[in-house]
């Protein structure tokens, strides 16, 4: 038997007690009366529908405001309010909570399209305690019984007056806090970890690419034989630049479709069947591409038929990865364009091919590295939020006392 276990058996030999909403307190709105020039330059700050549904606990470092005349009439967040988001487009995430379980510094105003809920009363409340049991599987079950809807869902207030949260003695509140706090802050620190060491992954890749991409000798200068001999080619001397064709119609092919902002969608058919970069031509045109297997690409995107007696595909995908390709725009609207003429003027370093192979073989061993790290972060983020789940759920579960 667990520590908490054994406090809410001496504590609680009978069940936890049980109230509605309704009896503990009162539903407030968020800001009414306001049109989108308020928003603009406002006066006093307001919490959004994001932060509430992102943050179990209210952040209150933020940014957003709101006008608020001197007279006006608004409901104003306090310390151990309960905030609800609105409708969804699911009743799964109707009403996603945040506690505010720090003192607000200065006045916050609410969002119209969530609303509060204010405790009569904060004795025997610990709100630390409710931003866990709010998102609680237990919880949000009962929550989804009170949304109704089509296309948008809403909750009902009235039912959601009548639902009912334990209330528990403050001493066990506050120890399942902080053992749930334990596991959040525990996720927190390993999240961190990842990231750094990911970045520090990412600053070693592209220090060795550099190093590797970079020319060991003057190019086209005489060198003893057994030297790596670089020279400088155009990318219009060493690959053909094709534009891609658009689509009517796709079918439920095997061809990935790529445009300026990567795959889309899929085809039937395809326009090139060989190792190639592609080059945007519009719109996010820093992303390049490198595919081997058969594809099609709209014409938003440069294909390239690569002379691989000269160039391997994949040094060259390496290389171009190293250009500023937004230096290179020419468009003069608000969309940047690159164009075939200056794409065909680039220069580009080309060793033999066995050095080619070599700085290839080197960079797709670090490529996989960051990519391995990568993907492991948001499965290991999975892992963590599922073991906190778990014994959150197991924590906040309880018998109710008998009337």
């Amino acid at each position: 038997m667990t520590h908490i276990e054994q406090m809410i058996q001496d504590m609680c030999p009978n069940g936890v007690e049980w109230k509605t909403f309704d009896e503990l307190g009162a539903f407030y709105g968020g800001l009414s009366g306001k049109t989108k020039d308020d928003f603009k330059e406002g006066n006093e700050k307001f919490i959004t529908y994001l932060n509430i549904a992102n943050n179990p606990a209210l952040r209150l470092d933020i940014d957003e405001t709101v006008k608020i005349g001197p007279n006006e009439k608004q409901n104003i967040v306090q310390y151990g309010d309960a905030l609800f988001t609105g409708s969804s487009e699911t009743p799964d995430e109707c009403a996603m909570s945040s506690v505010v379980t720090d003192y607000p510094q200065e006045k916050l105003y609410l969002n119209s399209f969530c609303f509060g809920f204010r405790f009569n009363s904060l004795e025997g409340i610990c709100p630390a305690f409710y931003k866990h049991y709010f998102r609680s599987d237990h919880f949000r079950k009962a929550v989804r019984r009170t949304a109704n809807g089509t296309t948008r869902f809403n909750v009902s207030k009235k039912e959601f007056g009548k639902l009912s949260i334990p209330l528990p003695p403050i001493e066990i509140q506050k120890k399942i806090v902080e053992c749930l706090d334990k596991f959040s802050a525990l996720a927190a620190e390993l999240q961190a970890e990842l990231q750094a060491e990911l970045q520090m992954r990412r600053k070693q890749y592209e220090y060795y690419r550099t190093q590797l991409l970079t020319p060991h000798s003057d190019c086209n200068s005489a060198t003893k034989p057994d030297d790596a001999q670089w020279e400088w080619k155009t990318l219009g001397e060493i690959c053909e630049i094709r534009n891609g064709k658009d689509y009517k119609h796709l079918n439920d092919g095997k061809y990935p479709v790529y445009g300026s902002g990567g795959i889309m969608t899929y085809k039937d058919q395809y326009v090139y069947n060989k190792p190639s970069v592609l080059l945007p031509r519009k719109g996010s045109i820093n992303k390049i591409h490198y595919v081997e297997e058969p594809f099609w690409n709209v014409d938003t995107a440069f294909y390239t038929i690569i002379n691989e007696s000269v160039v391997l595909p994949k040094y060259l995908f390496y290389y171009l990865s190293t250009i500023d390709l937004a230096a290179y725009n020419t468009g003069t609207g608000a969309i940047p364009s690159l164009t075939q003429t200056v794409l065909k003027a680039l220069s580009i370093p080309i060793p033999p091919l066995a050095e080619q192979e070599r700085i290839v073989s080197i960079l797709d061993k670090f490529e996989a590295l960051t990519t391995s790290l990568s993907n492991g972060i948001p499965a290991e983020q999975v892992a963590q939020q599922k073991r906190y789940e778990y014994y959150r759920d197991l924590l906040l579960t309880f018998d109710r006392k008998a009337v």
